[in-house]
């Protein structure tokens, strides 16, 4: 018997998620971007370019307030 497995569309894979309440604007977080998928609106960073995002973590690793969640799908197989 053949089990059915729906792996997540590319539309429903997480994104990181800057924590405005939290994020100081200091910018380590856009200038580390290798893709340049954040940017500062206003006074946060935003993440601008989703689809540019590699998922690298760095942005995550060098937020001294950790503003930036890095949500993680998990499949069952």
């Amino acid at each position: 018997m053949k089990s059915s497995v729906r792996l997540p569309k590319e539309d429903d894979l997480p994104l990181p998620r800057v924590i405005e309440e939290k994020c100081t604007g200091c910018g380590r977080c856009i200038e580390a971007c290798p893709t340049n998928a954040l940017a500062r609106v206003g006074e946060v960073a935003c993440l601008v370019r989703p689809d540019a995002c590699t998922y690298c973590t760095i942005c995550q690793d060098l937020c001294p307030e950790n503003a930036i969640e890095l949500p993680f799908v998990i499949v069952f197989v």
